[in-house]
């Protein structure tokens, strides 16, 4: 039974889609909706770029967390939002985890081989540590 689903949230075309099948599934179930999504620092820069650049992350981050609180109303289910900062794919593990989440659904970014190899997927790393089932979207 599926009674916890996190959705992992970049604003990301694919990450709309999947707060969509994310909220219906939420509501057929009746499951708690929790949404995180993650400004990811820099990883090279000084202390005064690296919070220009979180806290600029951080504004566009909440701005699109308003709205999925809006869009929630269409299914008649209340997410909970949530904004950390860190690598994506650590604070997605972290927070299902924290929340005892039965389902992670991510979006599938799409990007391409050479990007994989040298960024590593965020999605390849939540479906190979996670604890419970994990759902890309396309």
């Amino acid at each position: 039974m599926i009674k916890h689903i996190l959705l992992a949230f970049d604003g990301s075309e694919s990450s709309s889609k999947a707060f969509d099948v994310a909220a219906d599934l939420a509501q057929r179930y009746q499951a708690a909706l929790h949404v995180l999504t993650v400004a990811q620092p820099p990883e090279i820069g000084d202390e005064v770029e690296t919070e220009a650049v979180v806290e600029q992350s951080r504004r566009y981050h909440k701005s699109q967390l308003r709205g999925l609180k809006h869009r929630g109303d269409r299914f008649g289910i209340k997410p909970q939002v949530e904004l950390q900062v860190g690598h994506p794919a650590q604070q997605i593990l972290e927070c299902a985890e924290r929340i005892e989440a039965d389902l992670i659904i991510v979006g599938h970014r799409g990007r391409g081989a050479l990007d994989r190899w040298q960024l590593g997927s965020v999605s390849h790393r939540i479906i190979s540590y996670a604890e419970c089932a994990v759902m890309v979207v396309r």
